[in-house]
């Protein structure tokens, strides 16, 4: 566990421009208009020897209590007390403000050592004059510097190391890394609120309050999983370029950096177009997935009710019958529990390698048991050996006479043996038909790679 540094300022003053310049990348969503960044999120820094995770949150109003800002007070209170230092983000070009004054008293109070970030001093010259009125809050000496470009961020960092502890002090651990990944208001927040049992994230009835990823760790059982909680995904058409568009796109980055998705499903209004395509994106990436179907308390039940949906959501998701399905209420936390022990299984499906003898042992027996087809001319495929080429997600390539003359009933009895002898559950698998070298004048394209 990496030692922690909050960001903290007033909406729009460069908070995750200034994040992302500190992480090296552009993971923070950076957009011109104030209240982008709502829930607090965390991004890897590091400075000569020291690392930490540098905490973006979202602008901090005090007089007024409309629509999420409570909510953001809160996140960033929270960012504060597990930090070991802060930076306090302000506008350059705006100059001093009553909410600067009120922010830097309460920072007062907070006993965080805190350093002072003069923004939007693009100029060096004229950056020491921005940041001579800074002075005045009380904080020490105001550092002029432009996080687009990157002035004076060195300064800053200099003096921030000084308060964070040497690496020798944090333990390095390995992730499981879960996105949580679904539609609008699915209850993906609540979903990382019920796993980590703290106001991780803002929960509200409105839809699109989520707009960046969210990192969570959550450690159990000796184990440490990185939990991600990403911004509803609506149709594309629906999207109109902002910090929606940016959510959406950093929710599919999710997706593909994780070893495990966490695919939520609102079960009142069942699998939707857009949760198959989400579905697709998910196979397309690879990833390992445990289906959640979440809102489970308001269903009206009977003895038959759990059969139905289970139903509904195989003739649904046919495509995914690897995956593992629960169903869970995350507001009363029905089943929650379990839901981690469904993601080591397919994180371990997911990485899992298997010997070339031993895939050609579920071969062959799987042949004897039901020979490839044969052609109206006489000729039948044949499978010469397989070997697994790599994991994440685990892919097999089969070597055989002529892909061809292999169809896709018979290729999904073969993937459904591989399953059946040795596992990989939760995750999808790849098989990759190769055929013999094709004589001049044969089809050149024959050799095909299934995912399945």
């Amino acid at each position: 566990m990496l030692p922690i540094v909050a960001v903290i300022g007033r909406p729009n003053v460069g908070k995750s421009a200034l994040v992302n310049r500190i992480s090296g990348e552009q993971d923070a969503i950076v957009f011109d208009e104030p209240g982008i960044t709502r829930d607090r999120t965390y991004r890897p820094g590091f400075w000569q020897d020291k690392e930490f995770q540098i905490v973006d949150t979202g602008g901090l109003v005090f007089d007024d209590d409309t629509e999420f800002l409570p909510f953001i007070r809160e996140q960033a209170q929270s960012a504060l007390a597990e930090a070991v230092a802060a930076i306090f983000v302000v506008d350059g070009q705006m100059g001093l403000t009553a909410g600067d004054e009120e922010i830097a008293s309460w920072l007062r109070t907070q006993n965080v050592p805190t350093l002072l970030a003069v923004n939007k001093c693009e100029s060096e010259q004229q950056g020491l004059a921005l940041a001579a009125e800074f002075w005045n809050l009380g904080l020490g000496e105001p550092f002029p510097l432009s996080a687009i470009h990157g002035n004076g961020t060195g300064d800053l960092l200099e003096e921030l190391v000084k308060h964070i502890p040497s690496a020798e002090e944090y333990e390095q651990v390995e992730e499981i890394r879960v996105a949580i990944i679904g539609r609008p208001n699915v209850g993906k927040s609540s979903l990382l609120n019920a796993l980590t049992g703290e106001n991780r994230a803002i929960v509200s009835p409105i839809s699109g309050t989520t707009r960046d990823a969210i990192d969570m760790l959550v450690e159990r059982d000796g184990k440490t999983y990185r939990l991600i909680d990403t911004a509803g995904v609506r149709r594309k058409k629906n999207v109109d370029y902002g910090a929606e568009f940016f959510g959406i796109n950093r929710a599919f980055k999710a997706i593909k950096r994780a070893d495990v998705v966490l695919f939520v499903i609102d079960i009142l209004d069942g699998v939707t177009e857009q949760d198959l395509k989400l579905a697709g994106r998910i196979i397309e990436e690879g990833r390992a997935a445990v289906i959640v179907a979440n809102k489970w308390d308001a269903v009206e039940k009977d003895s038959h009710t759990i059969y139905e949906y289970q139903k509904m959501l195989d003739d649904r998701l046919f495509f995914m019958d690897w995956a593992q399905r629960i169903f869970i209420s995350a507001m009363t936390g029905k089943r929650v529990e379990q839901i981690l022990d469904l993601v080591d299984n397919a994180a371990e499906g997911h990485k899992k390698r298997v010997s070339t003898a031993v895939i050609n042992e579920v071969l062959e027996d799987a042949v004897k048991w039901h020979s490839p087809p044969t052609s109206r001319q006489g000729k039948q495929g044949r499978i010469y050996y397989g070997t697994q080429v790599t994991v994440k997600p685990p892919s097999i390539a089969l070597f055989v006479n002529d892909p061809k003359r292999l169809d896709d009933g018979y290729r999904r009895y073969i993937e459904k043996q591989f399953r059946q002898q040795l596992g990989f559950q939760g995750t999808p698998l790849r098989l990759f038909w190769r055929g013999k070298r094709l004589r001049e004048g044969e089809n050149m394209g024959a050799n095909r790679a299934t995912k399945v």
